[in-house]
């Protein structure tokens, strides 16, 4: 009797609420009273109601998800372009909480933590050989502008421990990873992901490029797996100028939206060449793509990843968000880049290892896109394609020649990491005073055979076995990265690049490519 008593209560409420005409929602609802009310055990209703609509979301598209309250900030943050907390990179090494480099004008190095240093304690608290994580680490450091924290560091050479008070303050996360000149003539810029300080971060380096007599320009966007549509339109702006349709997103509910160039661009008659590969996605391909439909530069790489929707996030009451997609965008040419989704979400995002498998990454000629629709640039009128990523203009094979499974399992098991921690807490002083400047770092420092034999041994000491036919083939490439990353360490990650990036075979043919002027032109016409 109580459970036709509960139906009585319940469809008067559906009806009364005008939902009498959506069946599937009022068995929803019917079946969760059902369950509150009737089943044998006591249920965790927040645990059930995040199932339901985790299962929802993924019955539409692999990008619109359910994201809980306690993710929400930190998933914001990149794109923000700032957190709160210290300022500082760091590792942990041989359980010790390491300082690799403190940041910029941030609250550490304002009190004079710096590289090397080992945090001891935090707050009175002991975290040196205490099985610490990385997210131990964030809750202890991470904390509201303007609040305290109490850090005691052992620095390499000093008899006793040092303590210092660190005030912490929002710290910015920079998007804009690299700029500099690669030759007298072409500058370089690489973005990691389309964020709130993109477009400032951009211009800023722009001009200090142009200041140093960039003539043409190699715009990395490699592995950016995209961010705000509004930083894209930015950038993208910046290369066309006029009154040009950069873009336009449609959907279901959601009326046809064209985005239009607007201001007097920083870059519109230099030569440019944009990087893709198979991780740049979103925003990555809305800059590609305005730039290949408007004829505007050459994309040179592989088949980019292929995502051509629109995300809204929308706030539930408890703080989580639900990140819906509501729109398809399109290129200027009509284009909609977005690949298949109807496999299962984890095939959809393993289809780039079937890339590989199908030799895609290796020969042009294996690039097949499903459903590709043919289209045509808006200048010169070349055929263009729709259906499955940005197509490059220039294919480059991805290069595997220096790399071994004895190389990939010291990469995966963080050994040239920890091996270059080491080396910099042994020479960071010797370093500091014989290279006062990048440059003289660059051009004299190299790679010793010790250097090489304290990786080696980092490795065997990892679980990862020396051999020597492998190490043969990847000492080039294992060389190059030490270098990098000790670049890194004493200057900034646009050093690292500068350091590694002449040895991809990608990077040697853009330069190549974009100073042949007449080649260039060729391509484009």
């Amino acid at each position: 009797m109580r459970f036709y008593f509960l139906l009585l209560l319940i469809f008067p409420v559906l009806m009364a609420t005008g939902q009498r005409s959506e069946p599937g929602l009022n068995n929803i609802q019917i079946t969760w009273q059902l369950i509150t009310n009737f089943y044998v055990d006591t249920v965790n209703t927040d645990a059930l109601a995040r199932e339901a609509i985790e299962s929802m979301l993924k019955k539409l598209d692999p990008h619109s998800v359910f994201i809980p309250s306690e993710d929400v900030k930190a998933m914001n943050e990149p794109l923000d372009g700032n957190f709160e907390g210290v300022g500082i990179e760091f590792v942990i090494y041989e359980d010790t909480l390491t300082v690799i480099s403190t940041i910029l004008g941030g609250p550490s190095e304002k009190v004079g933590i710096r590289g090397g240093d080992r945090i001891v304690e935090i707050d009175g608290e002991n975290v040196a050989a205490v099985g610490l994580k990385n997210s131990d680490v964030f809750s202890l450091l991470r904390g509201k502008k303007g609040t305290d924290v109490r850090i005691t560091v052992y620095r390499k050479g000093m008899r006793a421990e040092l303590d210092f008070k660190v005030t912490r303050d929002k710290i910015p996360i920079y998007s804009l990873e690299a700029a500099y000149m690669a030759t007298p003539e072409t500058g370089y810029v690489k973005i990691s992901r389309f964020a709130a300080t993109t477009h400032k971060e951009f211009t800023s380096a722009m001009e200090k490029l142009k200041d140093q007599g960039m003539k043409n320009l190699v715009l990395d966007l490699r592995g950016n797996g995209g961010g705000y549509l509004k930083a894209a339109l930015d950038i993208a702006d910046e290369f066309l100028g006029g009154d040009k349709l950069m873009l336009y997103t449609e959907g279901k509910s959601v009326s046809r939206r064209d985005h239009h160039s607007g201001r007097n661009g920083m870059w519109q008659k230099g030569d440019l060449l944009v990087l893709l590969d198979e991780g740049s996605a979103s925003a990555s391909e809305i800059v590609a793509g305005a730039i290949q439909d408007w004829d505007r530069g050459v994309i040179m790489g592989r088949r980019s990843f292929g995502k051509g929707l629109v995300q809204r996030p929308f706030s539930l009451p408890d703080g989580s968000e639900i990140r819906l997609t509501i729109a398809n965008y399109y290129t200027p040419s009509g284009r909609s880049i977005q690949k298949p989704y109807k496999e299962k979400a984890d095939e959809y995002r393993s289809e780039v290892s079937l890339r590989m498998r199908n030799g895609e990454l290796t020969t042009r000629d294996s690039i097949h896109v499903e459903d590709a629709t043919y289209y045509e640039t808006l200048v010169s009128k070349r055929p263009v394609y729709g259906g499955g990523g940005i197509i490059p203009d220039v294919f480059v094979p991805i290069d595997t020649s220096f790399y071994t499974p004895y190389y990939r399992d010291l990469i995966a098991s963080g050994v040239v990491n920890r091996t270059v921690v080491k080396y910099l807490d042994n020479n960071r002083e010797t370093l500091q005073k014989d290279y006062s400047d990048f440059q003289t770092f660059n051009a004299q420092f190299s790679v010793d055979e010790e250097l090489l034999q304290m990786l080696i041994k980092e490795g065997e000491n990892s679980g990862v076995d020396y051999n020597e036919d492998e190490m043969s083939v990847s000492a080039d490439m294992a060389e190059i990265q030490l270098k990098a990353l000790i670049a890194k360490d004493l200057w900034s990650g646009s050093e690292y690049y500068e350091v590694i990036n002449p040895m991809l075979s990608v990077y040697k043919r853009a330069i190549e490519l974009i100073e042949k002027r007449d080649l260039f032109t060729e391509i484009l016409n």
